[in-house]
């Protein structure tokens, strides 16, 4: 079993930071993209950003200059400053991590959620 421990959302004021992070754990034998999805209320869930192992990223476009994910994979842990902040940038932020584990299944894992609030 896998499980992907997320921490570092809050609330925070327009204009202001956080960084989340994402460390994945278990029977993990090769982690091959780890990245950041959204949801907020009565929208569907978006990729925000993600970074293969090898380090190619893909961000959308509405963070590309304020976000900037990174990674660590000796440590299984994926990281995500993000700057400038938006009132629309509110949402539940969830870890993904596609994971070959200990029994050569590869799966895709998601993280519970981190509840992230900009106020105006």
């Amino acid at each position: 079993q896998v499980q992907l421990v997320e921490s570092g959302g809050g609330l925070v004021q327009a204009g202001g930071s956080l960084r989340l992070s994402c460390t994945a754990s278990g029977s993990i034998l090769s982690i091959n993209a780890m990245g950041w999805y959204r949801q907020a209320p009565g929208k569907q869930r978006e990729l925000v950003a993600r970074i293969t192992s090898g380090g190619s990223r893909n961000d959308a476009d509405s963070v590309k200059g304020r976000f900037t994910i990174s990674r660590d994979n000796a440590k299984n842990t994926v990281y995500l400053p993000m700057n400038s902040l938006k009132p629309e940038d509110t949402a539940v932020y969830y870890c993904n991590a596609q994971v070959t584990d200990g029994s050569g299944y590869y799966r895709n894992y998601w993280g519970p959620g981190t509840q992230v609030t900009v106020s105006s």
